[in-house]
């Protein structure tokens, strides 16, 4: 009897051995997401960053414009870095996909925000939100595949997406919905 409960014991063992060496590891099979926090910036002064250095607060990435119908936002941007820059962290993305509304080089538009606007919240290098040449950041911010929850796209100069202090893409605004309504103040 203590034969046969051994070689059952026996035989158990090594059926589960085989088993877990020809069964795929999970891990190996599903994509590994990306997150916000990824992916590699350049500063509108040309210094490298991740926004990383943000996690535990909420992030408005707008893609701006200097000579755009929206740019006076560039106010509003403002006053809601002054009144929130506690907890909310704006950043701004220079792009000259919409209507030719960003020509300038990033000194240019450096100097242009603070002269004009008295920007002090980060600015990022100029990219590209759409098209071929589209940063990654934005095509990840534009695929729900990729970040888990968004499929909008920037379809003008000023769109707007805020994300909460975990990476999580909250909402996409687009370029007409004013920085300082209550559309995005409420969920911060």
């Amino acid at each position: 009897m203590l034969l046969k409960k051994t070689s059952v014991l026996l035989l158990s063992v090594m059926a589960l051995i085989v088993f877990t060496q020809h069964t795929p590891k999970p891990h190996n099979s599903l994509p590994i997401l990306k997150t916000v926090y990824d992916f590699k910036l350049k500063t509108i002064d040309g210094n490298e960053t991740t926004l990383a250095q943000f996690k535990g607060k909420k992030m408005l990435l707008v893609n701006v414009a200097s000579k755009c119908g929206f740019t006076p936002q560039y106010h509003g941007l403002q006053e809601l870095h002054n009144m929130y820059k506690d907890k909310l962290v704006i950043i701004g993305f220079p792009a000259n996909n919409f209507g030719g509304q960003e020509p300038a080089a990033n000194k240019e538009i450096q100097e242009f925000c603070k002269m004009n606007f008295g920007v002090t919240f980060l600015m990022m290098e100029k990219i590209s939100v759409k098209g071929d040449d589209i940063h990654p950041l934005y095509k990840w911010l534009g695929d729900k595949n990729e970040n888990g929850s968004c499929s909008e796209v920037p379809d003008w100069n000023f769109c707007k997406y805020l994300i909460d202090e975990k990476g999580s893409i909250i909402k996409f605004f687009k370029g007409d919905v004013d920085p300082l309504s209550g559309e995005i103040t409420k969920l911060l």
